[in-house]
């Protein structure tokens, strides 16, 4: 399954169940794991970690 498909199948779900208040906390769950995961890597982890 792509993700491309994952993506069409939850918005198909958003529409259908009316429920797009679901769609920006997706959105930011997406951002803050890309946020943790650029943090692990690189030398501005200590200056986001203080943020949380």
């Amino acid at each position: 399954m792509s993700k491309v498909s994952i993506l069409k199948e939850f918005w198909e779900f958003l529409r259908v169940r009316k429920t797009y208040w679901l769609a920006p906390i997706v959105v930011i769950l997406v951002l803050l794991s890309i946020i943790i995961i650029f943090a692990e890597s690189s030398a501005v982890a200590p200056f986001i970690y203080t943020l949380f």
